[in-house]
């Protein structure tokens, strides 16, 4: 990929996780895992991890912090998700994208729920107050399905149709200059 397109690609997924992120939308219905996941399986490892957490950093800035604790959970949920990518990108795959998005999901969901039900005082610390914290959030998971699954088909399928229009629109350019010029 050339740097140029590299920059421009990094600066619309930033772009679009900032604007999604801050603007109004249902909660947990966000593009950055999802950003995270794209960048693990198309760009290097370093834009996988740099790039959502860069995008989770500035809106939290502007949006508000909160408890560390549940910020670690909630942003190595993030990290994890650009791992993913980079793991699958080895045997790329309809399939694999969608498993992958389906993992990171539930990943999402077990391991925030889980810390919420650890440091917060919202829910009894024994086995009813765990089901019950993990229950209350079936919708939030709902959420976060809807999202990874939207803003992932969104980014790889729009990335692929470019790729594939610019690589069609190459070869038909290459063709187009051999038979007007070389009659």
């Amino acid at each position: 990929m050339k740097s140029k397109t590299l920059i421009l690609g990094i600066l619309i997924l930033f772009i679009v996780g900032l604007v999604m992120r801050l603007a109004p939308h249902p909660a947990n219905f966000s593009p950055v895992a999802a950003i995270a996941l794209f960048a693990g399986y198309y760009l290097s490892k370093r834009w996988a991890i740099i790039l959502p957490i860069a995008v989770m950093l500035l809106t939290d800035i502007l949006i508000g912090f909160y408890d560390w604790k549940l910020m670690l959970a909630v942003y190595s949920c993030i990290m994890l998700a650009g791992v993913v990518g980079i793991i699958i990108r080895k045997s790329k795959s309809v399939l694999n994208v969608l498993t992958a998005t389906l993992v990171i999901s539930l990943s999402f969901f077990i391991v925030t729920n889980l810390a919420v039900w650890l440091f917060s005082p919202w829910y009894a610390h024994n086995w009813s107050g765990l089901m019950l914290c993990y229950t209350l959030a079936v919708p939030f998971f709902k959420n976060t399905l809807a999202g990874n699954l939207f803003f992932v088909t969104v980014f790889f399928g729009s990335f692929e149709l470019i790729r594939q229009f610019l690589a069609k629109g190459v070869i038909d350019l290459r063709q187009n200059y051999k038979s007007t010029f070389l009659k």
